[in-house]
């Protein structure tokens, strides 16, 4: 485990001077004694270094002990568990910190990629090696242009670990026509989906048919193109209704739905229950104290991302 030897949690902006920060959970208040989901504007990796616990990731809970590796991409929603005794290191980045060539092959974009690992053997040794020496250079250097330099080399070199640990799975995949296809349309729907949930619209934008497009979908997926598409609707959804206190009808029009009722409609039939409830079984309703309106980027607090020269 990277440690500091601090006890008090952080609150700062997040990410300092060199775009790279590592600190542990256990210093923050993610694991506060009742999280709530958040978005964070950055990526974040969090290695388990004690105890047991469950981390949701979009919803999607995640069983962690030392040696689960977890990535959460700018966004995403997470919420740590506050089961006592579990720790992590952390490290969060930019999203525009490193040049792709540095990390070629590694699914550093917003888009959904794998979230978790469990390192065993060799491969847990070399990412705690290489975790560990990042934490200790965050912690020694706090400016200056080869320092910055530094954090972000050994940034790539952890991403290109963690790429490794997927081998070549799905590489051959991804240079086939129905791959490119699918990619293109992932990243056009990431930015579409606010304003179209019409297929004929991702068709057109990336110069294909309706029949092409849900023809590539399901053979990367198994899910038509508009089922794609409804889903990373209701995943906003979710999103908005779980780290933000927008209303539902504000939140129905962010997401193209000129009347409530017909967002709540589709809500309940994409997600099994209404607006209403998805947000009071979260526990997310009310805004955290001293919030504004709209806290999209994290309920209001933030972690912290690099320690001072005092630390």
């Amino acid at each position: 485990m990277v440690a500091s030897g601090r006890t008090r949690a952080r609150s700062a902006p997040a990410p300092l001077w060199a775009g790279v920060g590592t600190f542990t959970l256990s210093e923050t208040d993610l694991a506060a004694g009742d999280p709530a989901p958040r978005r964070l504007p950055y990526h974040l990796l969090a290695l388990t270094t004690a105890g047991q616990g469950t981390v949701e990731i979009d919803f999607a809970a995640h069983a962690c002990r030392p040696g689960t590796l977890l990535w959460v991409r700018p966004g995403q929603a997470v919420r740590f568990g506050a089961e006592p005794g579990l720790d992590a290191t952390l490290i969060t980045w930019s999203r525009d910190v490193l040049p792709a060539a540095e990390i070629t092959g590694v699914p550093v974009d917003d888009l959904p990629g794998p979230a978790r690992w469990q390192l065993a053997g060799e491969d847990e040794d070399a990412v705690i090696t290489e975790v560990a020496q990042l934490g200790v250079d965050c912690a020694r250097h706090t400016s200056g242009p080869v320092a910055a330099g530094l954090l972000r080399h050994q940034l790539a070199v952890v991403l290109l670990r963690i790429a490794l640990l997927t081998g070549d799975a799905g590489t051959a995949d991804a240079s086939t026509s129905e791959a490119r296809t699918f990619a293109r349309f992932r990243r056009d729907l990431e930015t579409g989906h606010p304003r179209s949930r019409r297929v004929e619209d991702y068709a057109a934008r990336i110069g294909c048919s309706v029949r092409t497009l849900t023809r590539a979908s399901l053979a990367i997926t198994g899910r038509t193109a508009k089922q794609v598409v409804d889903d990373r609707v209701a995943l906003e959804a979710r999103r908005l209704l779980a780290c933000t206190t927008l209303s539902v009808a504000e939140i129905g029009r962010r997401l193209g739905f000129g009347e409530p009722t017909n967002f709540g409609r589709f809500f309940h039939r994409e997600v099994g229950v209404s607006p209403g409830a998805f947000r009071a079984g979260l526990g997310s309703a009310e805004a955290p104290s001293g919030s504004g309106r709209d806290t999209e980027a994290g309920n209001g607090r933030r972690v912290p991302m690099q320690r001072g020269a005092a630390d």
